[in-house]
């Protein structure tokens, strides 16, 4: 039996309920299903008022050192974020400002987000991917963006967006499983040619 790896979810969210930490929740557990991987899930309710008096990472207050690693530490990261004024939310920025630049080196990241309508949809790679970029993390060629008539009562359930979780689901997964050298079935045959 190999080693269980570590699926960490952070939805840059204040609401509960949100509609974002749903679909990162979904998307984690989703891809952990895929490897048997442990998922551990946070969002900005649980670190709100020590992520927004904090300025220096070496005087952060527990909580926060300890979501800083587990984010560092996982296997895997989801992310992901509302929507306001074209851009993630400032407290999501934040917490990854507190982040050691080479910390999410080569860590595989799934890149979500949720807004008001399609006109939102560029913040993946206009937003989230430049900042992941700069952290040289492995950003999932797929990403997620979800508007309010993909939810029902705040769950994920259109079609097209249990889809595209099945699929980043799948592409994260064939991440982890290269990482171990356990290839999946149409690797395995390229592998064999």
């Amino acid at each position: 039996m190999g080693k269980t790896f570590k699926f960490v979810g952070f939805a840059g969210s204040s609401s509960r309920p949100s509609r974002t930490r749903n679909l990162v929740e979904a998307i984690t557990t989703t891809a952990a299903k895929r490897i048997g991987a442990t998922t551990t899930i946070y969002d900005l309710n649980e670190i709100h008022p020590s992520l927004g008096s904090t300025l220096d990472p070496s005087t952060a207050p527990l909580d926060l050192v300890e979501l800083i690693e587990a984010i560092t530490n996982a296997d895997a990261l989801i992310v992901g974020s509302p929507v306001y004024k074209g851009t993630y939310t400032g407290l999501f920025k934040h917490l990854f400002d507190l982040i050691e630049p080479k910390a999410l080196k080569d860590k595989p990241v799934v890149l979500s987000a949720t807004g008001g309508s399609e006109r939102h949809a560029l913040v993946l790679d206009h937003g989230l991917r430049p900042l992941f970029a700069f952290f040289s993390a492995d950003i999932v060629a797929t990403g997620v963006y979800a508007t309010e008539t993909d939810f029902t009562d705040h769950q994920p359930s259109s079609a097209a967006l249990l889809s595209r979780i099945d699929r980043v689901a799948l592409e994260l997964s064939w991440r982890i499983n290269t990482a171990r050298d356990e290839f999946p079935e149409p690797l395995q045959i390229l592998a064999q040619a």
